[in-house]
């Protein structure tokens, strides 16, 4: 695979013309004309942020890319898969609300939102991955496969787990359903915090491997650990989040799963992506916080390839100079620090994300060779 074309341009705005206008300049300069939108339903994948966090992008870089789609015909919606973790976004009730207080309404951004694994998170898909290793069905929300368009829309921060955050991880991560994200996070099988379970027997409902038993003295719930497959759908069941995984999977093999979700979302159907390198926090916006951004802002990228995107995106990460007094600069001044040379490994150690863009590129995701093109 040859190289692929990445188009940047930097967060200076010329008089009389404000940011988003510059993102709609951007994509249309990238060729998203190119995608036949007309009468189409487009999903615009984004993360919606957790509540307490403001490091997320905000709702007028979304409106100018719905803006963009109506004027190609296309009937665009943003949509996010709930999370797998308790938080303001592990159902569609309280993901809704959590977007709607960060600022994203169909009137703020000129489009409906949809939450894409349905109320519990159980509403999914199975999607063959073409070429998977780790995954040979991924488990993606049912509104996300149902789009004749797709097309992601990210944050590009850093993340306590995977290094950075950008296009392969709203895709792949994103676009799980709660079942999916288990898949990729997780190993083993589930287990039963016994306080928090209010007997309602709602998990059961899911289990089809009677894998769950109801105690009729104690009126609580277990596993029967040899029917258990490990599916996680009795942790979208639980309102109470009395079900959890406590065997996680090493981060290279998350990488890999990741890389290996994204490739079942956007394969086989028109895709673009675009990545924003702006209020570069050192953890995911999944935190219900954020930390002083780590590196400045550098400025708004799109490519039909999401690997070369990411990989555009970290090189001029790393090309950047820290900003004092974040996480990383903290890092920087400890006695016992040892540098690798990388903003994302130097912020939060033990992180790896090189896993991830390598078996990208094995599976045929993209090519991690790009040539920039400037946009002024």
């Amino acid at each position: 695979m040859g190289k692929s074309k990445v188009y940047f341009t930097d967060f200076r705005a010329k008089l009389g013309e404000g940011l988003p206008s510059k993102l709609k300049r951007l994509i249309k300069a990238a060729g998203i004309g190119d995608i036949d939108m007309d009468n189409k339903f487009t999903a615009i994948k984004m993360h919606f942020g957790e509540l307490g966090n403001i490091s997320y992008l905000r709702p007028n870089y979304a409106k100018a890319v719905a803006d963009v789609v109506k004027e190609m015909g296309g009937k665009p919606f943003l949509t996010d898969c709930n999370t797998l973790y308790p938080g303001s976004r592990k159902n569609a009730l309280e993901h809704l609300y959590c977007a709607w207080e960060n600022g994203f309404t169909p009137m703020t951004v000129g489009c409906p939102i949809l939450i894409g694994d349905g109320l519990k998170g159980t509403d999914d898909i199975e999607v063959p991955v073409e070429g998977g290793e780790y995954i040979k069905k991924a488990l993606i929300g049912r509104a996300v496969m149902d789009a004749d368009v797709f097309i992601s829309l990210s944050h590009f921060k850093g993340h306590e787990m995977t290094g950075f955050g950008g296009t392969i991880k709203n895709i792949g991560m994103g676009c799980g359903s709660r079942a999916g994200k288990k898949e990729q996070h997780r190993n083993g099988k589930p287990s039963i915090d016994l306080q928090a379970c209010r007997g309602c027997r709602l998990c059961m409902r899911q289990c089809a491997n009677d894998g769950l038993v109801y105690d009729e003295a104690s009126k609580k719930m277990s596993i029967n650990m040899e029917n258990c497959v490990g599916c996680g759908r009795c942790i979208g069941a639980c309102n109470f989040d009395a079900i959890d995984f406590a065997d996680n999977a090493a981060t290279k093999v998350l990488n890999c799963r990741m890389a290996e979700y994204t490739k079942a979302v956007i394969d086989g159907r028109p895709n673009f992506h675009i990545s924003l390198i702006v209020d570069v926090s050192p953890n995911c916006d999944c935190h219900p916080e954020n930390d002083a951004p780590i590196l400045p802002n550098i400025g708004m990228f799109a490519s039909f390839d999401p690997l070369a995107l990411d990989q555009a995106c970290v090189d001029a990460c790393l090309k950047a100079e820290p900003l004092p007094n974040s996480q990383l600069t903290d890092n920087m001044k400890l006695a016992d620090f040892c540098d690798h040379h990388d903003h994302f490994e130097n912020t939060t150690v033990n992180t790896e994300y090189k896993t991830c863009l390598a078996h990208a590129e094995k599976i045929g995701l993209g090519s991690r060779e790009y040539e920039i093109v400037t946009v002024k």
